[in-house]
């Protein structure tokens, strides 16, 4: 994967964290700590998908350089 594909695969991944923010948002205004939980979890999963990503991005930019 180029260093490209993977900043764009990053900046999706930063789309869907951004998405499953805005549902935390609806979930904690309805006070249902359960499925803000489950969201939290989901948050996490896809910032460490994000974190992978931008180090992937990183490595190829260096291995390009």
């Amino acid at each position: 994967m180029s260093a490209d594909e993977s900043l764009r695969r990053a900046e999706e991944l930063f789309e869907r964290l951004e998405e499953t923010r805005a549902r935390l948002e609806r979930v904690a205004e309805s006070e249902n700590a359960e499925a803000a939980i489950d969201i939290l979890a989901e948050l996490a999963d896809v910032a460490r998908d994000v974190e992978a990503e931008l180090a992937r991005a990183r490595d190829e930019s260096d291995a390009d350089a």
